[in-house]
């Protein structure tokens, strides 16, 4: 007990401002991981990419037929997306997915290349790279394109919050760096012609970069100031 007077209530107010403090970080804490796994699909999308290259893989070493491994691979990505309409969810992830695949089985079965099935997926992966990189030049960091529409910041982070921009920037070349590394390691392995390491090796990382990549961007927009939201007032009405 403090004998000054008010020391109780000033000891109150202290630990009710550090309670507030602490529910406030974990309210940011818990609304940057959502922002983040709600950008890229969440668990469903990250499986929704994997298994249809896994199915390749294994159907692909059971029956050593190409044309019989990518129509099991890309009946598996069309379940998905008819999964997914059936409980009215959000086909974008899915049948990007499945278009991915269906591209991928096309150039395998005419190539008659079992390894020419991975080869769209590489390619989109450099492609994303650099797509990625060209964007944090231009001050458009395409992590705060993708995230800004579901803080309901929209792109105020540009010109009205450059802490926010500053983190988007930091947080897209963080996805530049980690996401090169799948190509990096895997388009050697394609012109080896070595299916089966280049299947299970595409397989392997397929999840783990990105949820390093999700982690880092996580842990940048933790330190970084809050969303500046557009009010909904501001909307024109619907005509």
């Amino acid at each position: 007990m403090s004998n000054q007077p008010g020391g109780d209530a000033a000891q109150l107010d202290l630990t009710h401002d550090a309670a507030a403090e602490e529910a406030a970080r974990r309210a940011a804490s818990k609304e940057a991981a959502d922002t983040v796994l709600k950008a890229f699909g969440g668990v469903r999308g990250m499986i929704d990419m994997t298994l249809p290259g896994l199915v390749f893989i294994i159907t692909y070493n059971i029956t050593h037929q190409v044309s019989t491994s990518a129509w099991a691979a890309l009946g598996l990505s069309a379940l998905f997306v008819v999964a997914r309409l059936a409980k009215r969810e959000t086909i974008q992830h899915a049948f990007s997915g499945v278009f991915g695949v269906a591209l991928g089985a096309w150039i395998s079965m005419k190539s008659g290349k079992a390894e020419d099935f991975y080869l769209p997926g590489l390619l989109w992966n450099v492609g994303y790279c650099i797509a990625l990189a060209a964007s944090a030049l231009a001050r458009w960091p395409m992590i705060g394109v993708m995230l800004g529409p579901i803080t309901g910041e929209m792109f105020t982070w540009r010109k009205e919050n450059p802490g926010r921009l500053a983190a988007y920037t930091k947080a897209t070349w963080a996805w530049v760096a980690i996401m090169g590394l799948k190509p990096v390691i895997l388009f050697p392995l394609y012109f080896t012609h070595n299916v089966n390491l280049l299947g299970w090796l595409k397989v392997a990382l397929g999840i783990p970069p990105l949820l390093l990549a999700m982690y880092v961007t996580w842990q940048i927009l933790l330190k970084a100031p809050p969303p500046i939201k557009v009010p909904l007032d501001d909307e024109e009405p619907a005509k």
